[in-house]
């Protein structure tokens, strides 16, 4: 399970020493033709390649989640 891994982009983690956020495509994630997504990983040592925490999000739910992120930021970030 698994499939090929693409990183994006990687953002410092802010709060931290070393963390990071980083977010890749993965094709076939679930295996043969499952669709792809974007990887969302977080990690408290920095290691792109073993995140603390990941979340799967397909493609076809980004500009959902980005507007959800938004209105958090709007709501909440003071």
């Amino acid at each position: 399970m698994g499939g090929e891994h693409m990183l994006i982009k990687t953002i410092q983690l802010d709060g931290t020493k070393k963390g990071i956020i980083s977010i890749a495509h993965i094709k076939e994630p679930y295996g043969s033709e499952s669709k792809p997504v974007v990887s969302i990983g977080i990690s408290l040592k920095g290691d792109v390649n073993e995140p603390d925490w990941k979340a799967h999000i397909p493609y076809a739910n980004i500009d959902e989640l980005v507007d959800a992120l938004k209105e958090a930021k709007e709501k909440y970030n003071s």
